[in-house]
């Protein structure tokens, strides 16, 4: 067991397995690094598997954490804290997936979802890990985002070997990854190019899905086709990715496919969570809502023992990434050491309400039991309770005007109001906005975010929803009061100068608005460039913009009641 190196960090003596080959099935090997205890003895096993690169994540030996918006922080850096890792008496085994880094192989699109199935790699990797003389036979898994994403893959596959796994910050839709509302956004560019604050897929031989399954004049036709889109035809860096892909593969196989369908569902891991059965510890933060919401519906989804753990604002962790570790280490204390800490007689399901700043727990989501209720728009930009009782040939809609960025800096906003709450009012659950709009345009972006508004004008964001107009269809057997379901399985054009309703889905959250403060709606078809929020995100965190000048016109009159539908719970009722 003796062949390691040993180094100095995080105020002990760790040992270094560099470059151990671990043999796939089908004769190809993957790289990875096992760091451990000087001690000779075998220890439970925690492995983080990506294509980011395992040299990358060793970075968490020798770089301070970062938080956004520092120009250091690497949002590709998410193993975890190595030195702590050691310290709590685990081996932390950190890979390269097939295809990328120090592995063999080939990635073929992104997940490799046109090659070898990544949760069979997962497996094999499991098993060999729990078949060393340095590890126990029992394993865990670590890491956030993309890792997160990884040991979802390797549950459902169910390798004898693993025990449980928790998941921080995963991406489980792969669909809405990139997709919100069918408005696509930039961050997973960043992740696959390696621009934005992320260094990017640690490419050695990926390839595009894509150029595998098309030949060359009937992919052209499609690359045409999609630069018909005045939105993508309209964004410099789409137009280059969609005409030179090699070395962007994987971004130009997510922007070649903007609808949901088979290519996204046949290796969801939303679909695959179905088989899992060992224990699954499930936490996110709040900020970014649809990966909240990914959390929540794989929650639903998970059969075995399990728990939601929903944290405070904001959203982007540290990179290296070091939060949460207490509660990982107390999860795997007890599903790979076997202690007895009491974890397993706590609720499911634990919530961190902004505003209050309490944590509810339950034994479901959400955490207590809620009500629907409206709030709608109305003359002026307020909020009510009431509807509006006049037509619109006195209750005139309000509206705003879009040119694209190609000529101005200024995304324009609109927005509605409650008057000050009186007492604390508290919402737990998703949401929703339906609003009956007029385009002059066959199509545009609704982005609403929701704010809670301080005495003092300061603001958080709690909540957003998104949807772009050519994917209004509902789903009606999915659809229900607050939760609309969009299947995003095909775009259809609107009509110029007609009235539509579009119902956006509001992203779960929990918040208390606070006596004085007030909730605020803003609608826009575009994001700021910058303001309070989006300065706690990467770069490239923000969503193609229309391409087309957009007049919109928003309707709430007796005819076109728009409005909020929102998740009050019935201990705090009231607006």
């Amino acid at each position: 067991m003796a062949d390691f190196q040993t180094i100095q960090a995080g105020g002990q003596q760790i040992a270094v397995r560099k470059d151990l080959r671990v043999p796939m099935r089908d004769g190809v090997t993957l790289a990875a690094d096992a760091y451990h205890g000087t001690e000779d003895k075998p220890r439970p096993a925690l492995i983080a598997m990506s294509a980011y690169g395992k040299e990358l994540q060793a970075l968490a030996l020798t770089t301070p954490p970062q938080r956004r918006p520092s120009p250091m922080w690497d949002g590709c850096i998410e193993a975890g804290d190595i030195a702590r890792v050691v310290k709590e008496e685990y081996v932390h085994v950190i890979g390269d997936m097939r295809g990328t880094g120090d592995s063999g192989g080939e990635m073929i699109g992104n997940y490799n979802a046109g090659g070898v199935p990544q949760s069979q790699d997962l497996y094999d990797v499991v098993e060999w890990v729990a078949a060393q003389p340095w590890c126990d036979g029992n394993v865990g898994m670590i890491g956030i985002s993309y890792f997160g994403s990884m040991q979802v893959l390797a549950a459902a596959e169910r390798p004898p070997h693993l025990k449980a796994i928790f998941v921080s910050g995963g991406h489980f839709d792969f669909y809405e990854t990139t997709y919100h509302g069918g408005i696509m956004w930039f961050m997973p560019r960043a992740a696959r190019e390696g621009r934005g604050g992320d260094s990017g897929i640690a490419h050695t031989n990926v390839k595009s899905r894509m150029r595998e399954v098309y030949a060359p004049d009937e992919l052209s036709e499609l690359v045409e086709e999609r630069l018909r889109d005045p939105d993508v035809a309209a964004w410099p860096n789409l137009v280059h990715v969609l005409k030179y892909p090699r070395n962007r593969e994987f971004w130009f196989d997510i922007v070649m496919n903007p609808l949901d369908g088979d290519w996204y569902e046949e290796r969801n891991p939303i679909n695959l969570a179905r088989n899992i059965e060992v224990p699954v510890y499930l936490q996110i933060d709040q900020g970014r809502g649809w990966t909240v919401d990914g959390h929540v519906e794989l929650f639903e989804v998970l059969k075995g023992p399990k728990k939601l753990d929903i944290g405070s604002y904001p959203p982007m962790q540290s990179r290296p990434w070091i939060e949460e570790h207490d509660k990982m280490f107390r999860w795997y204390e007890y599903w790979l050491k076997g202690v007895d800490n009491g974890i397993m007689d706590e609720p499911a399901v634990s919530v961190f309400v902004e505003g209050s700043r309490q944590v509810v727990t339950a034994e479901q989501w959400p955490p207590k039991e809620i009500d629907y209720q409206p709030l709608y728009l109305r003359t002026r930009h307020k909020l009510s309770r009431e509807p509006e009782l006049m037509g619109a040939e006195h209750a005139a809609p309000d509206g705003f005007y879009q040119p694209p960025l190609t000529v101005t800096d200024k995304v324009q906003i609109i927005g509605w109001s409650t008057d000050p709450f009186e007492e604390p009012t508290e919402l737990i659950g998703s949401g929703a906005a339906h609003l009956f709009a007029e385009i002059d345009q066959p199509d545009t972006n609704f982005i609403m975010r929701l704010w809670d508004v301080a005495p003092d004008g300061g603001r958080r964001l709690v909540t957003t929803g998104m949807l772009k107009a050519s994917h209004r269809e509902l789903d009606e057997e999915r659809t229900t009061e607050g939760d609309p379901y969009h299947p995003h399985t095909r775009a259809v054009p609107v009509e110029p100068g007609t009235i539509e309703e579009y119902v956006l889905r509001l992203y779960p959250f929990a918040a208390t608005f606070r006596p004085g403060h007030r909730l605020l709606a803003e609608l826009s078809n575009g994001e700021p460039p910058a303001d309070a929020h989006n300065a706690l995100l990467p770069p490239d965190a923000f969503h193609l913009p229309v391409g087309r000048p957009v007049t919109h016109k928003i309707y709430r009159d007796a005819a076109h009641p728009s409005r909020l539908v929102l998740p009050f719970t019935r201990r705090a009722e009231g607006a």
